[in-house]
């Protein structure tokens, strides 16, 4: 009962990269980058187990960014020419990869950092992908647009050609993942809470195409950032009840995916959203990743306390609002343990 995972991404060591920094650059390079990866993903699978979590992850370390982590092995990807756009529906300015031909894996993605952590923990394990409507949010498409291609966003039309096509390459690796032992395969979609009635009409298919084939548990993680300064700046003018989850919450009761998470403590989500997600887990956020203020295991009680009246207790998952990766490893591990000791009142509290 009441279950902790984090939602995804961890911050990087110092001598891995850049620390506080959402795209940072690597203080590495050839092997000895690999393995300050492979060090920095054990370093975090440790202190995980040491926190208390139920469920583990690998805290991202390999990847810059949850999405270019994913787009640098797929040919049809221009990183050369990158662009600055409007990415979140222009909530904030990226340089982005552009895709200029027919997408195409080059091989393996994620092998060595999922087999790595699955060698090294017995608890379940839970890999992140970014999902197809997230990944369209953040390339530059100069091939599935209809037009001349000028415009950096790519066409209605072209949108959903491209994001299938990310779907297909996207469950190719989910389908390796789960034969590497994952436990929990979990797709990021913070372009859901954007691009409300695309993501209900066909960004949920989509996922779906992702997910499709798989046994182990499938999972989507929707938010509303990481606590940078654009995510910040973008909630305070959603006013006092932010009902994005509304529009697709439905559409993902109906669909295949068992879990979602949904942003709780903190926020301003009216926590009957979740009564929307019928029959699925809900990974509820208790973890406030906007604020290096360490949250009491009382406040985590509490949001689960909230979160009862709407789900029930074996369909609880305490979880992050969102990943940890801009924040010092300092406060990032001082909330794991929070999670733990929360989730662990919680279990007494609710019996």
């Amino acid at each position: 009962m009441f279950t902790t995972a984090i939602a995804g991404s961890l911050p990087k060591p110092g001598w891995l990269a850049e620390t506080n920094k959402l795209w940072p650059q690597w203080q590495a390079q050839g092997d000895a980058l690999l393995q300050a990866k492979a060090d920095a993903t054990l370093l975090w699978i440790k202190a995980q187990e040491d926190a208390g979590l139920d469920i583990i992850g690998d805290g991202e370390q390999a990847r810059q960014h949850f999405v270019h982590g994913f787009l640098e092995h797929v040919d049809g990807i221009d990183f050369e020419n990158k662009v600055k756009m409007g990415i979140r529906n222009n909530r904030y300015d990226a340089m982005v990869p552009q895709v200029v031909s027919q997408l195409k894996l080059k091989g393996r993605v994620h092998a060595f950092e999922a087999q790595l952590a699955r060698a090294h923990t017995k608890k379940k394990l839970k890999f992140t992908l970014p999902g197809p409507m997230t990944i369209v949010d953040t390339v530059a498409d100069r091939f599935y647009g209809t037009g001349d291609g000028s415009d950096p966003k790519a066409s209605a039309e072209g949108r959903i050609k491209m994001a299938f096509a990310f779907a297909e390459l996207l469950n190719q690796e989910a389908l390796a993942l789960q034969a590497d032992g994952v436990d929990i395969i979990q797709f990021d979609e913070p372009a859901f809470n954007v691009y409300l009635d695309e993501a209900a009409d066909w960004g949920v298919k989509a996922l779906e195409r992702a997910a499709q084939g798989l046994t182990c548990t499938t999972a989507v993680h929707i938010c509303y950032g990481y606590g940078i300064e654009a995510n910040n700046n973008w909630k305070k003018t959603l006013g006092d009840e932010w009902r994005q989850y509304e529009k697709v919450f439905p559409a993902l009761a109906k669909s295949s995916i068992q879990q979602v998470s949904l942003e709780c403590y903190h926020s301003h989500v009216p926590p009957e959203m979740m009564a929307l997600l019928k029959d699925k887990d809900v990974m509820v956020g208790v973890i406030d990743v906007a604020s290096e203020e360490i949250e009491t295991p009382e406040q985590i009680a509490d949001t689960i306390g909230t979160a009862l009246k709407y789900v029930p207790k074996h369909r609880l998952i305490a979880c992050t609002n969102c990943g940890l990766a801009p924040m010092s490893r300092e406060v990032a591990m001082k909330k794991l343990q929070a999670l733990a000791q929360g989730a662990a009142l919680a279990r007494e509290r609710y019996k």
